[in-house]
């Protein structure tokens, strides 16, 4: 408006013009300038519509442009550290989840089993009996808190995910979630009373925790969401150590277990390189044997063992305390069982209590602990790679002892296989 009244030509009016209405003039400059800033707007507005324009033209174009942009692959290997794999001499396995694969049936093998217990052994309704493994409700990195009673997923900075806090089975909302912690952010007084369930063999056990929170609200009866997850835990535990869920396993591998046929090639690779191979799990050996057994069953001769393929396994280690405790290893003479580190004698079943100084070729130890483990075997950590898929249990030990570690991610595979979907990419 300021240029606008510039660039107009300046006259100076005597007092004799004003009073005889010159003044009029003043509404003529205000009619100009209403009329220059008119333009101005159309100006803005064509503007505007060329830009608009201009980004649909390359919003229509972008389903070409992300042609362009390279696919994640979803069988890739990825790093946040560099490693140069030839420095790596020794490579080690977890066996759940690592070595051996399971289906979607055990969840819910593991899930009956534990509900059976508990109306069993902890007298719950029989009306639970009817309850049913619901694969498409647990994801792995749940919390649970057992002062409230809510199942959480909480982002990286401790804040509760928006679609991610159930009580029950009951999604609460964003101002449910308010209403119950007052903010969505998890402060650290809060997390005592959270417990996470963050492997696989958890999914079941967060199923169940729901569906008995779920039982009680709808029943209206009182309950403390402490003692839901005291008797859950308890009986997902039972199931496990008493040998219940192996032998289901055991009694119909095809229907738990899924075959690898690239598995024997691996370990055979690596061995064909002059690299040392060994197994440590908290599976007993009996099961580890089973399910070994029938993964390279189409693969192995008659003659051929995989614990061949090993230079040291160790089966019920005990992880994670394995890599803080001071367990000894004991063995090779056969003996009564006892609570320490021991070999195992596989034709008696039975441990062996004299010390272990040495690991002997073809031979199952129990037990242990890390110190012992590599006094023993004179490995050095940055030469040392090992798998695992619980990042608590398999892979922070072995990370402090300098051990170099690798997380086998299964939901990874079809995080990326959606992120490579074009609607995902379209509309990111």
């Amino acid at each position: 408006m300021s240029r606008l009244l510039s660039s107009l030509p300046r006259r100076t009016l005597s007092s004799t013009q004003l009073r005889s209405g010159v003044g009029r003039s003043s509404r003529a400059y205000g009619v100009i300038a209403q009329s220059v800033q008119a333009s101005d707007i159309q100006d803005d507005i064509a503007k505007i519509r060329r830009d608009f324009l201009a980004a649909k033209e390359n919003f229509v174009r972008m389903p070409d442009a992300l042609k362009g942009i390279p696919k994640m692959n979803p069988l890739g290997i990825y790093v946040n550290k560099n490693l140069r794999l030839d420095n790596i001499q020794v490579y080690g396995f977890d066996y759940d989840y690592t070595l051996a694969h399971y289906s979607s049936n055990l969840q819910t093998l593991i899930y009956d089993l534990a509900k059976e217990y508990m109306v069993n052994e902890f007298k719950y309704p029989q009306s639970c009996l009817e309850f049913k493994y619901d694969p498409t409700f647990p994801i792995r990195g749940l919390y649970y808190d057992k002062l409230k009673g809510c199942l959480l997923k909480l982002d990286f900075f401790g804040s509760i995910e928006p679609d991610g806090c159930y009580f029950g089975r009951h999604k609460l909302s964003r101002n449910e979630i308010v209403e119950i912690y007052g903010t969505r952010h998890i402060g650290r007084d809060q997390l005592w009373g959270l417990v996470g369930l963050m492997d696989f063999f958890c999914f079941s056990e967060a199923c169940l925790i729901a569906d008995m929170v779920q039982h009680f609200v709808d029943a209206k009866l009182d309950f403390d969401a402490s003692y839901i997850y005291q008797d859950v835990n308890y009986a997902i535990q039972h199931v496990h150590q008493s040998g219940l869920v192996h032998k289901g396993i055991l009694s119909d591998p095809d229907r738990y277990i899924v075959k690898n046929g690239q598995l024997l090639r691996f370990l055979k690779m690596l061995k064909e390189k002059g690299k040392n191979l060994f197994l440590l799990t908290n599976s007993p050996y009996n099961f580890v044997d089973g399910g070994m057994r029938f993964m390279l069953e189409d693969s192995l001769g008659q003659r051929e063992s995989w614990r061949e393929l090993f230079d040291v396994v160790i089966a019920k280690a005990n992880k994670p305390n394995f890599y803080t405790s001071e367990h000894p290893f004991r063995g090779p003479e056969y003996g009564r069982m006892i609570d320490i580190g021991f070999c195992y004698d596989v034709e008696k079943d039975t441990l062996a209590y004299s010390k272990v100084d040495a690991f002997l070729p073809n031979k199952i130890y129990y037990h242990g602990c890390l110190k012992s483990f590599l006094n023993i075997t004179k490995w050095k950590g940055p030469e040392v790679m090992y798998f695992g898929d619980h990042l608590f249990s398999d892979l922070r030990g072995p990370s402090k002892a300098g051990w170099r570690t690798a997380a086998i991610i299964q939901e990874l595979e079809s995080e990326i296989q959606i992120q490579n979907e074009d609607s995902y990419r379209f509309e990111q």
